[in-house]
């Protein structure tokens, strides 16, 4: 796996250290996420799972976008989208111990402006969290 830079933005204490995010990259995990809580923004599809306490620690996160999306290059463009929104937005509403699947949608992951796109996380986030 591999980790995302952290945000500097989580920082809140004198000791708090920055959200190092994991990269999934085996497909039984995203196949456990997609089995597990959803929620559908315009934007962004959020699939979300709370791992056994036994798993590791930390904020995963995939990013999968189809053919529907478009051709390789639409696909992307809008998976680099959904890294930077996850990046921004993880490490402050994102749960320890949680595993997240980003998937585009067609048309839009790539063309909504990003401040819409973090919103559209952050609205996923706080309903999979409820």
């Amino acid at each position: 796996m591999s980790d995302l830079k952290p945000s500097a933005a989580p920082e809140t204490g004198p000791l708090a250290v920055p959200v190092c995010l994991q990269v999934l990259t085996k497909r039984a995990d995203f196949v456990r996420a997609s089995n597990a809580r959803r929620q559908g923004t315009p934007g962004i599809h959020l699939q979300a799972r709370k791992r056994a306490e036994v798993e590791a620690h930390g904020i995963r996160v995939g990013f999968t976008c189809s053919k529907k999306v478009g051709n390789a290059v639409a696909r992307n463009r809008a998976k680099r989208r959904l890294r930077e929104v996850a990046r921004t937005v993880l490490p402050e509403l994102g749960r320890d111990g949680w595993d997240y699947v980003l998937v585009g949608r067609k048309d839009l992951t790539a063309t909504l402006p990003f401040d819409r796109l973090c919103a559209d996380l952050r609205r996923a986030l706080q309903k999979v969290h409820t």
